[in-house]
């Protein structure tokens, strides 16, 4: 496009020159034919982000950055395996056909709503709380996401509080091209699934704007999984001059999602489709209001603020139990028992100012990005509450909560890093941050029987570097070393009972990633990215049983021991078609695989265990396979592609301990898995467009994990075949 955009830049220069009277210097106007240019759908391959961008800086580190595209992945459905297709190594967890939430993990860390990553949406945080709870409820429609940005374990340094990296989801923007637009797309599937996604947006004098509304509803592949989503967003954009504009965002996701519940291993075994819980709910609501300021002081220094809130709730009322006991009327009651209301409420606060700066020292050219932040967050948690024996949505009470607790964070940070470009070639680029963080836990848990208290201040400096070298124009060597770090969270600093006792002493997960790889593209045939990975973890968080001088027992929670991740990740994008043909005509034919090979294990520790101390020297980490492999066959004709992708996983283990077999469904393996999905996009008249997909083409049976707590316990399994239609319409 850009190519035939210039042909007619020059084209019409060469028009203008010869409509001029060579005895004149008055210029003659002349008319012009009106030109149509037609396009066939370009590919999405993944892509390193860029040495710097904005105010960040990427030179040196481990990065993919991807568009979205229908073809590839079903994004009515927010489905995820095909979504992060491309980002060798991350590890999905589904827990249902939903879409609700997005469960991902990378380099052993723990994939529940994303609790190890950094997760982000044009720049700011959306974990509920960053510090002492990190899911992340907050789940934007994948239709409304311009670009995926992952950025690995180097991260921490720019962004703070994670060991699996930074994701953040940049959403689209206004078409600048005119001043209203309207795009609207309706999907129905399987299982009663419907996906309604709207959005309009445009560009007048100095504003843009982009808006959408979407709405999800589905019974779910197994009974007693019903879901009704709704997510909202609204940007506004004022540009002052050329040097300066300013943002205004407001982000809201609310749904309601009732649970099927979990599986022992032989109620999978015998139909992994049914379901044991009609009375269980879920419902968060986060709201994420944000204010963007970007200021250019110079060709050469730019400055951005960002102000964020998130607030809102995440609520459930459940009949909690193993699978192997069923939620049927209770004899003696004449009524099913009561169920446990737990709530959550979130109310945080941040502010973050960045500068980015080139300048030169003698012959070096330098680039500096620097910044600081403040986050101050309260959460409230409401926990075993005695509901109603009633099967509907009631967060109601029949007796007060059994938990009721206030958990305050402050956290404090400096961060600066600079790329000294030693030769044309070669850069350096060190790194560091300063983190303060304040913890205060205040409340009472066993109905008011047992006061907890909790506070710790603590500070510490994290330090990294990086290394990239451009071999020739079109491929790079790089490599980092970075300090990491997660605090201890709010559920590590509650005692579960009046035996249980916490380490004063407590520290927060530190550690470090270390990554040397090789990336680039040849032509437009081939994009790669090979490297090698080593992460330690060090200082995780657990119980320990000890013995009074009574000889009676207690549970201590205190740092148990360490880890350490290491392995291969390797991605490549081929284009078959353009290694043998000489013409393009519109047609192209690409593979691509991602890879990832992690071994993850605990090198020293010890947990309590059925009242014992056992070592975990050795021992799997949980939730982490040693293989994640995802391929996929893409055709390209015009307006028409499609997308055939195989993923593999290969086998876990649930817990710490490694537990073969548990009657439960608790813990134990996780088998591993392959799943089929077939994607199709076609473009028609200009303005519409037409999509289509089959999900877990060959109905595999699977599942990718076992809980002990919300949602399950038991096994979750992940959803049989279902097919999805989308009709979508763009002006």
């Amino acid at each position: 496009m850009k190519k035939i955009i210039l042909i007619l830049f020059f084209i019409s220069g060469y028009i203008f020159s010869f409509s001029q009277d060579s005895k004149s210097d008055t210029v003659r106007p002349q008319l012009l034919d009106s030109v149509l240019i037609k396009s066939s759908l370009k590919r999405t391959t993944a892509q390193s982000l860029p040495e710097t961008e904005n105010v960040y800086i990427y030179s040196g580190k481990k990065t993919i950055s991807y568009t979205l595209d229908e073809s590839k992945a079903n994004l009515a459905g927010n489905v995820a395996r095909m979504a992060f297709a491309q980002v060798p190594g991350l590890n999905v967890w589904e827990m249902d056909g939903a879409g609700t939430q997005v469960n991902v993990g990378s380099r052993g860390t723990d994939a529940h709503r994303s609790i190890e990553m950094n997760m982000r949406q044009n720049g700011y945080n959306t974990n509920s709380d960053m510090f002492g709870y990190p899911e992340d409820h907050y789940t934007p429609p994948m239709q409304a996401i311009r670009e995926i940005q992952f950025v690995r374990g180097s991260a921490a340094l720019q962004f703070g509080s994670q060991f699996g990296g930074m994701l953040n989801y940049v959403m689209k923007d206004g078409d600048s091209t005119k001043p209203f637009s309207v795009e609207s797309e309706q999907t129905a599937g399987s299982f009663g699934f419907f996906n309604s996604f709207n959005a309009v947006g445009g560009k007048s004098g100095k504003w843009n704007y982009y808006s959408y509304y979407d709405y999800r509803r589905g019974d779910g592949w197994r009974p007693n999984a019903s879901f009704n989503y709704h997510a909202y967003y609204a940007s506004l954009s004022y540009h002052f001059n050329n040097k300066a504009n300013i943002i205004f965002q407001f982000s809201r996701m609310d749904y309601v999602q009732k649970i099927a519940g979990g599986l022992t291993d032989a109620q999978f075994n015998q139909n992994s489709k049914q379901s044991f819980r009609g009375r269980n709910y879920f419902n968060p609501e986060i709201n994420v209001p944000a204010i963007i300021l970007n200021y250019n002081f110079s060709r050469n220094t730019h400055l951005q603020i960002t102000t964020h809130a998130l607030f809102g709730q995440r609520n459930s009322v459940q009949f909690i139990n193993t699978p192997n006991i069923y939620d049927t009327v209770n004899a003696s009651l004449g009524t099913y028992n009561p169920r446990q209301v737990d709530r959550d409420y979130y109310s945080g606060f941040t502010t973050e100012a960045r500068l980015l700066h080139r300048y030169q020292l003698g012959k070096i050219k330098s680039t500096i990005t620097g910044g600081l932040r403040y986050f101050t967050t309260i959460t409230k948690r409401k926990q075993k509450g005695i509901g109603t024996t009633g099967s509907d949505f009631d967060l109601s009470l029949t007796k007060s909560y059994g938990i009721d607790l206030h958990f305050t964070t402050d956290n404090y940070a400096a961060f600066a890093e600079n790329i000294f470009q030693v030769t044309d070639r070669l850069s350096f680029t060190p790194g560091v941050r300063y983190e303060i963080i304040n913890t205060n836990l205040n409340g009472v848990i066993n109905n008011a029987s047992f006061p907890v208290h909790y506070n710790q201040n603590r500070n510490f400096p994290l330090f990294g570097a990086g290394l990239q070298y451009q071999a020739n124009a079109s491929t790079q060597l790089y490599g980092n070393i970075s300090q990491a770090y997660r605090p201890y969270l709010y559920a590590n600093i509650t005692p579960a009972d009046q035996i249980s006792v916490i380490d004063p002493n407590m520290k927060d997960s530190r550690g470090y990633d270390i990554d040397l790889g090789y990336r680039g593209h040849y032509k437009d045939v081939l994009t790669f990215d090979i490297s090698a990975f080593y992460l330690f973890y060090g200082n995780r968080v657990g119980q320990l049983t000890l013995t009074n001088p009574d000889n009676s027992t207690y549970l201590y929670t205190t740092n148990i021991g360490n880890s350490e991740a290491k392995g291969l990740e390797a991605y490549f994008d081929i284009s078959i078609w353009k290694i043998f043909a000489k013409t393009y005509a519109g047609f192209d034919l690409h593979v691509f695989n991602s890879l990832a090979y992690n071994h993850v294990r605990y090198t020293s520790g010890e947990v309590s265990y059925n009242g014992k101390n056992v070592s975990l020297a050795g021992n799997h980490v949980e939730g982490v396979p040693d293989c994640i492999n995802r391929s996929g066959l893409q055709l390209f004709y015009k307006t028409f592609s499609t997308t055939l992708q195989y993923s593999y996983t290969g086998k876990g283990f649930s817990d710490a301990n490694n537990t073969a077999f548990n009657p439960t469904g608790a813990t134990g393996v996780v088998p591993e898995y392959h799943v089929w999905d077939l994607a199709i996009s076609w473009r028609f008249f200009t303005n519409y467009h037409f999509s289509a997909g089959i999900n877990n083409l060959a109905n595999a049976k699977y599942f990718t994990r076992r809980i002990n707590m919300y949602p399950g316990p038991g096994i979750l399994p992940a959803d049989g075949r279902s097919f999805y239609v989308s009709l979508g319409v763009k002006f």
